[in-house]
């Protein structure tokens, strides 16, 4: 499907446009490699359903973002913030509805799921 690939090439070419993402993936979850070896910050493209409305494509899509959680090995001295960079691994501009994920895989990652939809116009022709 044409409009499944521009919308996440241009999704993906965004987010490598973005000094703080070094990585993007998409697809099934499970399947990234979250060992040592992968380029974090990460972002990982999920393209949860696409449903057709007329002339229009409406992509339900989610982004991740996320980082390594880095631990301190300084004495812990405040309590809310702990010793960690969980608070810092994104920073955001503007208002967008997020919500944020800690631990959610089986490294110490943390990070924003984002959900929102794309419309496009669907070119595709039934005979």
């Amino acid at each position: 499907m044409k409009g499944f690939y521009q919308v996440t090439e241009t999704i993906k070419n965004q987010l490598l446009a973005d000094v703080n993402v070094n990585t993007v993936t998409s697809g099934d979850i499970t399947r990234i490699d979250l060992s040592k070896q992968t380029m974090f910050p990460l972002s990982h493209i999920i393209v949860n359903n696409v449903g057709n409305e007329d002339n229009i494509l409406r992509f339900s899509l989610s982004v991740l973002a996320m980082d390594v959680v880095d631990f301190s090995k300084e004495e812990t001295v405040d309590i809310f913030r702990g010793n960690n960079n969980e608070q810092d691994i994104f920073q955001l501009d503007g208002a967008p509805n997020l919500e944020p994920f800690y631990d959610r895989f089986e490294n110490e990652m943390a990070g924003w799921a984002l959900t929102f939809d794309v419309l496009i116009p669907n070119d595709i022709e039934i005979c």
